[in-house]
């Protein structure tokens, strides 16, 4: 793990995320010599499966009551 001071933080800021991402390695930000800040790369959090799919099997109408409707009788 590397760290380094804030004020050269502030001066290389991007560089130092573009090595962050590139090396996927962490960085410390120190100021007055304690640590302060921790610069991490970013991981794509893993998908999860949505509810496509998940329905077995339609039982009956989702829509219906059960009772027969005058409009039905055609």
């Amino acid at each position: 793990m590397k760290s380094i001071a804030a004020g050269k933080f502030k001066n290389i800021c991007l560089k130092t995320l573009d090595d962050v991402a590139a090396t996927k390695t962490t960085v410390v930000i120190t100021k007055r010599g304690r640590p302060v800040a921790k610069l991490v790369p970013y991981v794509e959090p893993a998908r999860k499966g949505g509810l496509a799919g998940s329905v077995l099997k339609e039982v009956g109408d989702p829509f219906g009551t059960g009772e027969p409707w005058d409009a039905d009788a055609s």
